[in-house]
């Protein structure tokens, strides 16, 4: 288990209501950016996102403002949230080249949000005036009255102007009489850290998903069976689902069916930030042991006949039975941000319905509490030798992957 931490910083307008928060990353409780390569803390930043809830939480169901490098945006890692709930801030770039302008264009077109950020007067950001929806100002750096004929440059386009670093309230009266739209800083909100818990992949896990992913055609079963054997990667691929899916709830069923429906780009681009964050151990919990033994014994058991109409969810099932114990969050919140089948999602939280009945059933076998074994056992008509042996071969099973 690792510990990771995200920063947030408000964004107000003029009545001091919040539109927004910056998303900051941080690799500590100590609240300033790390040496650390911004691709890099982009990527930790984004899978943190999946694995401690949607970006709408942690934005409070503000706009999030996100620092995406080059990179970052060619790789088209903006394309892994909502349109409707993300800025994209342009970072560490210097000139407006013919390929920024034909990046900031092509996300403009999918109806994204992009803010330029560290501007510096000059005239060869114009180029990219028609795209952008904000620019944002460092007032240490630039004297908001040298604004004033930019104003002007400004007016045909719907162009919001965002001021940093304001530290007191005679600043934020001469910004707002310069025509400032937005503005943040410490005399508003001084960035607070959001401490989660962030769940490491099994490398050798991550390595043969990587080359996995290189196939071509992909083979959707064998990606599936590969990241059905990390609870990690479980959790990353059902966010992710839920991030791009827009205007439509998705059911998903299985795993198969989540890597599908996300198609081979976004696929990759999933695998490749899971391994340029770096966010790789050999380690791995016990709670994760149980969750793997409990997915592969209920598969297991489902296709006795009394369970075989339930069959197709039952590893996922499963797999996310002790998730709310790796995250420490409760399992009804987790769930709001995973597209899943109302059947998997009654079952977890309740412990109803036919896979309700059967989840109790293998866990209660795992853990020894002998409570409803024996009743459901011979409601459900199943073998006690049978599952005895099912257990051992399933605790085999999760032994074989090197956990």
């Amino acid at each position: 288990m690792q510990i990771s931490y995200i920063a947030r910083q408000a964004i107000l307008d003029r009545n001091n209501q919040t539109v927004g928060y910056e998303i900051l990353f941080r690799d500590s409780p100590e609240n300033k950016f790390p040496e650390i390569d911004q691709d890099v803390a982009s990527s930790k930043l984004i899978i943190q996102n999946h694995f401690q809830g949607d970006i709408q939480s942690i934005s409070l169901g503000k706009l999030a403002f996100i620092n995406f490098t080059e990179k970052c945006l060619i790789d088209k890692y903006p394309l892994m949230f909502d349109k409707a709930t993300i800025v994209i801030e342009l970072v560490g770039h210097k000139s407006a080249s013919a390929r920024l302008l034909k990046i900031v264009k092509y996300y403009f077109d999918k109806g994204y949000k992009v803010a330029l950020t560290e501007y510096d007067l000059d005239e060869k950001w114009g180029i990219l005036f028609p795209y952008i929806a904000m620019i944002k100002v460092d007032i240490e750096v630039i004297n908001a009255k040298r604004l004033r004929p930019v104003l002007e440059r400004l007016k045909p386009y719907s162009i919001k102007l965002i001021a940093e670093k304001v530290e007191t309230n005679f600043q934020l009266q001469s910004l707002a009489e310069v025509g400032f739209n937005y503005y943040q800083g410490y005399f508003y909100h001084e960035p607070e850290i959001i401490e989660g818990q962030t769940l490491a992949p099994i490398k050798s896990q991550m390595l043969h998903l990587i080359s996995e992913t290189f196939n071509k055609p992909l083979d959707f079963d064998h990606i599936a069976e590969i990241i059905g054997h990390d609870i990690n990667l479980t959790v990353g691929l059902l966010k992710l689902v839920n991030n791009v899916a827009t205007g439509t709830r998705v059911e998903i069923t299985s795993l198969k069916q989540a890597a599908a429906y996300l198609g081979e780009d976004k696929l990759k681009q999933f695998v490749t930030i899971l391994a340029l964050s770096k966010l790789t151990s050999d380690k791995s919990s016990e709670v994760s042991k149980q969750s793997l033994i409990t997915a592969k014994l209920m598969s297991t058991l489902a296709t006795e006949s009394a369970f075989i109409e339930i069959s197709d969810f039952a590893f996922i099932t499963g797999l996310l039975s002790s998730i709310e114990v790796i995250l420490s969050m409760p399992m009804d919140v987790i769930l709001k941000t995973m597209p899943l089948a109302k059947p998997i999602e009654e079952a977890l939280v309740h412990h109803s319905g036919l896979l309700g009945q059967l989840l109790e059933l293998t866990t209660n076998y795992i853990t020894g509490d002998g409570k409803n074994i024996q009743q459901l056992t011979e409601l459900y008509q199943l073998d006690a030798d049978f599952i005895h042996k099912e257990f051992v071969n399933a605790s085999n099973w999760c032994k074989s992957l090197g956990i």
